[in-house]
C-alpha cells in the first residue's frame, strides 16, 4: 500500500462562541483526498489566535493542542504499521478512541499510590506512603517547568526525562542523591506497572540503573555527647521535648528504629528465666525477628512512661514533631553533630554495643539487619576499635 501525505490543520470555530466569549478550537484531517473534522475540545479567545501558525500566541497555552497533533501522528502511525487501506475518518476515529483511553502519566501515579493504601502496614510503612504524596509535587513542578502544562502522556516521556529530574531535583533543588532516586525509582515503577497493563508497548526506563550516591559511613555519639543528652535538665513544661530526649536515650540503649518504638507493646516486653527483661519485635523494613536484651536505663525509661490506659509501651509522637524536637535538643545539649531518628541506633550499634565487645553477629540479630554486611559497616566508626587495634600494632612483640 502507498502510503499518502497526511495534513492536519487547527483553526478557531468563531461562529460558535461561548457565554464567556471563547471559541472551540477544531481540526481537519486531510489524506489520500479525503477529510475529516473534530472538536480538540479546547477553547480560546479569538484575540489570542494566530490565523497564520494556527496556534495560540506565546508558548505556553499550545502544551495541549501539541499533546493533540501528537495523538493524531501517532493513530496516523498506527493505521500505516497495519498495512490496510484508510481514510481521514479512519486517522479520526483511531485518534479519537486512543484519547478516551488514555491515562496520564500522573493518573496512572495517582492509581498507583491509591492502590498502594492497601499495603500499609502490611508489605510498607506509613511513612513510606506519605513520601509518595511528597515525591508527586516536586514531579508535578517538574513536568509544569518542562512541559508547560499540568501532566503529560506516556508518548511524552522521553529517554532524558529521568536526566531532567535530576538535574531540577539535585541541580536546582539541592535535593540529595538518594532523594532523587525515590523519585526516580517511582518514575520507572509508574512505567512498569503502565507496561504491564497495555497502556504503553514497551517498558520506559526499565534498563537505567539509578546512582545510589555516596555509600556515607553510618555517624553515631560518641560517650561525651551522649552524656551531654543525658545530662540536660528540661523545665516541667517542656514536656514534648522531655519525652523526644527519653525516646532518642531509649533508641540508643535499645537500637529501636523509630517506627518500631512507636509500635512497641505490652506484647513485644517478656522475662527471661533469669529475671531479665527483653524487647522481641519484627522489624517493620525487613520483618526480621529482633531481640535486645534491656539495659538498666531503658527498663526505667519504660517504667516512667507505663500506663494502663496505653496500648503501646511508650507514648506516641508524630515522626516530623520528632524531628524538630531533636534539633532543638542538639541546640541545647550543645553537641556539633545534627541529631537524627538513626542517630541513636547507629549509637547503639557502636557506643554500647561494638565498643563493649558484643560480638558483631549479636549485634545484627538486635538490630534486626537482614545482612551481616550492613552491622559491618557500623564497626568502621567505632573509635575505642581503631585505638586498640593501634595500640596492638605498637606493642612489642613477645
Amino acid at each position: 500500500m502507498q502510503k499518502g501525505k497526511m495534513k492536519v490543520l487547527l483553526y478557531l470555530k468563531k461562529s460558535g462562541l461561548d457565554k464567556s466569549g471563547q471559541a472551540p478550537i477544531m481540526g481537519r484531517i486531510t489524506y489520500n483526498r479525503t477529510m475529516a473534522q473534530f472538536s480538540s475540545k479546547l477553547s480560546c479567545p479569538p484575540r489570542l489566535w494566530n490565523v497564520r501558525e494556527s496556534r495560540l500566541n506565546g508558548k505556553s497555552p499550545n502544551a495541549k493542542l501539541e499533546q493533540l497533533l501528537l495523538s493524531v501522528q501517532r493513530a496516523y502511525q498506527t493505521l500505516c504499521d497495519r498495512g490496510i487501506e484508510f481514510s481521514a475518518k479512519d486517522i479520526k476515529e483511531q485518534f479519537q478512541g486512543s484519547m478516551q483511553n488514555r491515562t496520564t502519566f500522573l493518573q496512572r501515579y495517582d492509581q498507583m499510590v491509591e492502590d498502594e493504601k492497601q499495603l500499609v502496614g502490611v508489605e510498607i510503612t506509613t511513612r513510606w506512603h506519605s513520601m509518595y504524596y511528597m515525591l508527586r509535587k516536586h514531579l508535578q513542578v517538574f513536568i509544569q517547568e518542562r512541559y508547560h502544562t499540568g501532566d503529560i502522556t506516556f508518548g511524552q516521556l522521553t529517554e532524558d526525562f529521568l536526566d531532567g529530574l535530576h538535574q531540577y531535583s539535585v541541580g536546582k533543588h539541592g535535593h540529595s542523591q538518594s532523594y532523587y532516586r525515590k523519585m526516580a525509582l517511582a518514575v520507572k515503577k509508574v512505567c512498569r506497572l503502565a507496561f504491564r497493563e497495555g497502556i504503553i508497548d514497551r517498558p520506559l526506563f526499565d534498563l537505567v540503573k539509578i546512582d545510589r550516591g555516596e555509600n556515607k559511613q553510618p555517624r553515631a555519639l560518641d560517650r561525651a555527647s551522649l552524656d551531654k543528652i543525658r545530662q540536660i535538665r528540661l523545665e516541667e513544661d517542656e514536656t514534648e521535648l522531655t519525652l523526644a530526649c527519653n525516646l532518642f536515650l531509649f533508641t540508643c540503649y535499645t537500637g529501636t528504629a523509630f517506627c518500631d518504638m512507636m509500635n512497641l507493646r505490652k506484647e513485644h516486653l517478656v522475662q527471661d528465666d533469669a529475671g531479665a527483661m527483653w524487647l522481641k519485635f519484627r522489624r517493620q523494613k525487613t520483618n526480621t525477628l529482633c531481640r535486645v536484651k534491656l539495659l538498666p536505663q531503658a527498663v526505667a525509661l519504660l517504667d516512667t512512661y507505663h500506663s494502663d490506659e496505653r496500648d503501646t509501651l511508650l507514648p506516641t509522637i508524630s515522626y516530623e514533631t520528632y524531628r524538630f524536637l531533636l534539633k532543638a535538643l542538639q541546640l541545647r545539649a550543645g553537641i556539633a553533630i545534627p541529631l537524627t531518628a538513626h542517630i541513636g541506633r547507629h549509637t547503639f550499634a557502636t557506643l554500647i554495643t561494638l565498643e563493649n565487645e558484643v560480638p558483631i553477629e549479636t549485634v545484627s540479630k538486635m538490630l534486626g539487619h537482614s545482612k551481616i554486611e550492613t552491622t559491618e559497616r557500623y564497626a568502621h566508626v567505632t573509635p575505642k576499635k581503631v585505638f586498640e587495634e593501634f595500640g596492638r600494632f605498637l606493642s612489642p612483640q613477645i
